[in-house]
């Protein structure tokens, strides 16, 4: 039986425009929030500024919990992605990226337009904008592979 993973991730909104991770794999695109894996003797909070720090360059503040994501696949691979709200600082100064191999490029994606990007996990894409908004939005999105509904509520 496999182990559950952690995976701290980021929403930063800057000018109305999230930070986002460019993806391709066989031949297909598409975005994901930065963040990673929580390693060992790390809280959450650190997590998430690491790895936002190794992908894309950049300081934040690491805010509120907004969202809960799950990742199940079968008995061997289950994440749960727990997407903080963090606030950008600054850029790092000669930072040296390290992005994972499919990674090939950074994006700031309109917020006003999300529903209509190709970012994954697709639930995320109204709960993000409906936050922005002001408006309601579900914490819990269940797995990301379950094949319910985006959360268009």
């Amino acid at each position: 039986m496999g182990r559950i993973r952690n995976s701290a991730k980021a929403l930063i909104i800057k000018d109305g425009k999230m930070a986002a991770i460019k993806i391709r794999d066989a031949g297909e695109e598409w975005y994901i929030m930065p963040g990673g894996g929580q390693e060992a003797e790390e809280t959450l909070n650190e997590a998430v500024c690491r790895e936002v720090s190794e992908e894309l360059g950049i300081a934040i503040e690491c805010k509120e919990l907004l969202f809960v994501v799950e990742g199940v696949h079968g008995e061997n691979f289950h994440r749960v992605d727990l997407i903080f709200s963090c606030e950008y600082i600054d850029n790092i100064p000669d930072a040296v990226l390290h992005g994972d191999t499919n990674q090939v490029g950074i994006g700031w994606l309109d917020i006003s337009t999300l529903d209509l990007q190709p970012l994954y996990p697709s639930k995320l894409r109204r709960q993000i904008m409906n936050y922005y908004q002001g408006k309601p939005y579900k914490v819990y999105l269940g797995n990301e592979e379950a094949g319910d509904s985006e959360c268009l509520d």
